[in-house]
């Protein structure tokens, strides 16, 4: 990683202690020479982060997902700092920011670099989601009936109450909470995972990096909602398709030297691949 010289600052300003901890860092960046900007627009301003060496970010994961389509158009590396609860993406805690921040801006960090989904959606731009795209009824409480096609191929209809198109970076998401696998963020893939499927046949599938996913709404008249990284949302009607593949961007997110994506997993979800013992040992 490069040291850096010219760093944009993201502070999430509803987050308890974020406002302190970026007023911090901004001085440690200043007394070793480096240029900041700080905002705490969100969305970022277009063309905000163009000619910064990295984007340090302070909040939660949403506030992290906030910035990743500025961040991937502008290909700056994204510094992820928790000031939120779980903390999947901004994998720096408080502490190791104020004990490493030094470090991180002279380039002693390592870049890993994330798959992004693009979705082309109709009556808006193409999207880029780190997570996820959901595509499910307007009306939260109807089923809706999909067909999915892959290379313009027909994989099946599914009637559930949505479906869930997942990177590996996302896969610990929504993707996760609606039994979808999990899957190493090295790997480029797609993974569709049903929520709620009519019947019991009907399970994740893990498509290749090179497939193109078309989306066809075969519920009538209902309108489709199409929710990028729970962010950003588009509405689709019963002819309107809705197009998803891996785009040819990626997000840059720094992580310390001894970052191990398992460890996270195991500590943040408690996760283990042991045997579950009952209250009486049995």
């Amino acid at each position: 990683m490069p040291p850096i010289r010219r760093l944009a600052l993201v502070v999430n300003a509803q987050k308890p202690g974020a406002h302190a901890l970026g007023r911090e860092l901004a001085a440690l960046a200043r007394a070793a020479g480096v240029a900041v900007k700080r905002t705490a627009r969100f969305p970022l301003p277009p063309g905000w982060l163009r000619g910064q060496d990295a984007c340090c970010v302070i909040g939660g994961d949403g506030t992290l997902l906030g910035v990743v389509r500025a961040a991937a158009t502008a290909q700056v590396p994204v510094i992820g700092i928790n000031r939120g609860s779980l903390g999947f993406l901004t994998t720096f805690s408080e502490a190791e920011a104020r004990a490493g921040f030094t470090a991180l801006l002279a380039g002693r960090g390592q870049i890993a670099e994330r798959s992004l989904l693009e979705c082309t959606a109709p009556g808006g731009p193409r999207e880029l989601a780190l997570n996820d795209v959901l595509v499910k009824d307007a009306s939260a409480a109807r089923l809706v009936r999909l067909a999915v096609f892959a290379d313009d191929k027909l994989v099946t209809d599914y009637t559930c109450d949505g479906l869930i198109f997942s990177t590996p970076t996302g896969s610990t998401a929504y993707n996760l909470s609606a039994g979808g696998p999990l899957i190493h963020p090295g790997a480029d893939v797609i993974a569709m995972t049903p929520i709620c499927p009519h019947t019991l046949s009907n399970r994740s599938i893990i498509f290749p990096q090179d497939v193109r996913l078309r989306v066809v709404n075969r519920s009538g008249r209902a309108r489709l909602l199409v929710a990028v990284d729970g962010q950003r949302s588009r509405r689709a009607g019963a002819d309107q398709p809705v197009e998803i593949c891996l785009s040819r961007r990626r997000l840059k997110l720094v992580q310390h030297s001894g970052h191990e994506h398992f460890a996270i997993v195991r500590a943040k979800l408690k996760w283990s691949g042991g045997v579950t013992e009952t209250p009486d040992g049995s």
